[in-house]
């Protein structure tokens, strides 16, 4: 068994996620997480709010709220929202915890007194409409680089280069829109990245299992020259500069920049598992400690590689402090909506809350997994989505498991049939499915989810060829007993079907398996196909569940593209 700690990028606080953002880091977290748990190993899935920074200001402000208290009110939507979407966490915490308190404070001593940190006079931009100085990202223009024109002041989204506002072309305020702006001298802590090229290339050089698109990223950045990089801002809203309490001086008045603190709060988030649970935090985080053995690996969007792989591994390396650094980074790219960005005001895409409002949690999984955006950018259509439902789950899972529970209901008293034996068709399928199971067990440890769920629709496919062959509903005519033996072959392989498919839809995998299995049965992961199939007690009653996924039908399907944007809409 081993130990496996497991992170995905934080969700930021100021408004609901779309499915893009839920399919860039959360789900598939999830989804790993629900296997390696199957696997026997002890997981700890954590997440948090990510809730500061100028956004979280101005969310509040328009929302009418103190910024604690609309980030407290975010913080319980968020997490309830994860909740619904079957989302396991081992603990959803807040980047404003006193533990990220603490735990930032203590990285920023350590790293101040090993000669990481400095002090430097910046020069930044200062709105004059706004009355303040604009964090980076509230700094809008043209990219130098390659001409986008909604490019920010820390990073543009279209090449991802790195940014500073004043490189930025026509720059204006994100916040007003305002271009009188000006630059004004204000003093902030430098995180001394340059020093750390060597060590952050060759750990880098040295993770080969590492998916092209995180290492290709992470090289470009320490290619092009890897600069010494602010961690503190001009802001009230966030964790102060300051140590056990003492304000550094001449930093009043100022807060370490989200980029800093958000990373770290995976540890703070764990210290408020550990504090609320009686656990302890450190034997996941502290090689001395016992996180000598745990592996580590964290999910996030694209647009986050660079602050895993080069910010919060900095930061770690440079505290001195045997800190469990990340063993593997799953990175994705973005889901789009008809080729474009999901907008909330735009009102294109669909958001989790509105998504939760149309169907079951289990319809948006499994669609957003199987279209995952691994090898590159992938798209979400109303048509697609409404194809992947009816061909996957309705005409072949759900299709499967109720004609199977509802002949045994109707011929066998609700009860798995007693008599006979697997025959050849019953190994020939046996045969098939232990194959499928070594591709299946192989793609979900890799943690590639479109493979997956490929292999795990073939699994269920070659469930309804065997009983097209074996034809139950008629050999029950002449031979009850051979039908009956093809039954319970059939209802084993349906609870067999449902614990692979737990991680991508696991309500609908429980509803399954209490309905066919209600005595209980092995939840792990099978190691064998021909073990599974003899699982089920010859006697025991089963129930027949009802219509396990409904299809979408056109009306459907337009009414949705009208609501939420569409190609046609």
């Amino acid at each position: 068994m081993a130990r496996i700690l497991i992170t995905s990028a934080l969700p930021y606080i100021n408004g609901i996620k779309h499915l893009g953002n839920l399919v860039g880091s959360m789900l598939p977290a999830d989804a790993y997480a629900r296997f390696a748990r199957s696997r026997g190993h002890e997981v700890m899935l954590i997440c948090a709010t990510d809730e500061h920074g100028t956004p979280a200001e101005l969310a509040a402000h328009e929302a009418g709220l103190p910024v604690e208290d609309y980030c407290a009110q975010m913080h319980e939507v968020q997490k309830g929202l994860g909740l619904r979407f079957g989302l396991s966490f081992d603990w959803f915490g807040r980047s404003h915890s006193s533990q990220n308190h603490d735990i930032t404070q203590h990285l920023y001593k350590k790293l101040d007194e090993n000669g990481l940190l400095e002090e430097v006079t910046t020069r930044q931009v200062y709105s004059i409409d706004d009355g303040r100085f604009l964090p980076d990202r509230y700094v809008i223009g043209t990219c130098p680089h390659c001409g986008y024109e909604r490019a920010r002041g820390d990073q543009c989204e279209s090449c991802t280069r790195v940014l500073d506002p004043t490189d930025l072309i026509g720059p204006r305020s994100a916040v007003s829109g305002s271009t009188r702006i000006e630059i004004r001298e204000s003093k902030h802590l430098f995180l001394r990245q340059s020093l750390m090229v060597d060590r952050l290339r060759t750990w880098i050089d040295s993770k080969t299992d590492w998916p092209l698109l995180v290492t290709s990223i992470a090289k470009k950045w320490l290619d092009e020259g890897l600069n010494d990089r602010g961690i503190t801002r001009d802001l009230n809203w966030g964790i102060p500069v300051a140590y056990k309490g003492e304000v550094r001086p001449g930093f009043e008045g100022k807060v370490f920049y989200v980029w800093f603190d958000a990373p770290i709060e995976y540890i703070g988030a764990t210290m408020e598992w550990a504090d609320a649970t009686g656990g302890d935090w450190r034997r996941w985080w502290r090689e001395d400690q016992g996180a000598g053995d745990v592996r580590y690996i964290q999910f996030m969007g694209k647009d986050n590689v660079p602050f895993h792989t080069v910010g919060f591994p900095v930061t770690l390396f440079g505290s001195g402090e045997p800190w469990k650094v990340v063993d593997y980074i799953k990175g994705l790219n973005w889901m789009n909506y008809y080729g474009g960005k999901f907008s909330t005001s735009g009102k294109r895409g669909v958001f989790m809350d509105h998504a939760l409002e149309l169907l079951p949690a289990d319809y948006w999984r499994w669609y957003l997994l199987a279209n995952a955006p691994e090898s590159d950018d992938s798209n979400f259509t109303w048509e697609q989505f409404q194809s992947a439902i009816n061909r996957d789950l309705a005409d072949v899972f759900g299709n499967f498991v109720n004609r199977v529970a509802k002949f045994c209901a109707a011929r066998f008293d609700a009860k798995v049939p007693e008599g006979g034996d697997y025959g050849p068709l019953e190994l020939e399928t046996i045969a098939a499915l232990e194959t499928r199971l070594g591709a299946l067990t192989g793609h979900m440890e890799a943690m590639e989810f479109r493979k997956s769920a490929q292999e795990l629709r073939a699994i269920w496919v070659t469930g309804n060829e065997y009983l097209q062959k074996a034809a139950p509903w008629t050999v029950f005519k002449a031979d009850s007993v051979a039908a009956g033996a093809s039954i319970r072959f059939a209802l084993n392989l349906g609870v067999l079907f449902a614990t692979l498919a737990r991680p991508f839809v696991p309500e609908t995998a429980d509803r399954v398996a209490g309905a066919l299995a209600p005595g209980g049965t092995a939840s792990g992961w099978p190691e064998s196909v021909a073990d599974a199939a003899a699982q089920l007690s010859p006697g025991a009653a089963i129930s027949v569940p009802e219509v396990l996924f409904a299809k979408l039908d056109d009306e459907q399907i337009a009414s949705w593209k009208a609501r939420f944007g569409g190609e046609d809409a």
